[in-house]
């Protein structure tokens, strides 16, 4: 694998389609003192102005306002009172956008990871929102990160390319969907998601 270099916040597209579609590929680094761990993102969701299935819809809260702040930050929620989730902001200031990470391929750390997950086969440790924030150690705590410098969490690039994305509707709303607004890396066993929404381009 090539270095890893962070990314730089006026390569991110200010547009949440784009940018769920851009974080293909791209890595997810996580830094704790005793080492760190990383994943490439294998699957994305985006999550729109006026879109009733976003945390944003109904305007800003103390939860939620760091969708609305500037692109490239950590948004982390808790879901169902059980599992947090990794989201980008995204957007212009003010907008309310996001993406959330929705599963990653394991790269390093596999050590790390397992000590928070289990151990699970590999393919399962970070396939799933919930289950990649709990092998990354990711909580409420790291919400407002700006993932766009090398910190306790953070974005980078090797320069990988994906060679195909596939385009589904969102997995686990009721409001909204059935909008094409998820995307993934075709042909790639660390998705989440049905086989007939992992065919769906």
């Amino acid at each position: 694998m090539n270095a890893v270099l962070p990314i730089a916040r006026e390569d991110l597209p200010v547009d949440a389609v784009a940018l769920a579609r851009f974080l293909l590929g791209k890595i997810v680094v996580r830094v704790w003192d005793e080492g760190s761990a990383s994943g490439r993102i294998a699957e994305t969701e985006a999550y729109l102005t006026g879109d009733e299935a976003s945390h944003t819809f109904r305007g800003m809260t103390p939860r939620n306002r760091t969708m609305f702040g500037e692109r490239g930050h950590a948004y982390v929620y808790l879901a169902y009172g059980t599992s947090f989730m990794l989201n980008v902001s995204s957007g212009a200031e003010g907008t309310g956008e996001g993406v959330l990470i929705r599963a990653l391929e394991p790269i390093t750390g596999l050590d790390l990871v397992k000590r928070n997950r289990g151990e699970a086969p590999i393919r399962d440790l970070m396939r799933g929102p919930g289950r990649l924030a709990k092998a990354l150690g990711i909580d409420r705590r790291l919400d407002g990160v700006d993932l766009c410098e090398e910190g306790p969490l953070w974005l980078g690039s090797d320069g990988y390319t994906v060679p195909k994305i596939g385009v589904s509707v969102r997995i686990g709303i009721s409001r909204d969907a059935l909008r094409p607004l998820r995307f993934f890396i075709a042909g790639s066993r660390f998705v989440s998601g049905t086989v007939a929404l992992n065919a769906a381009h």
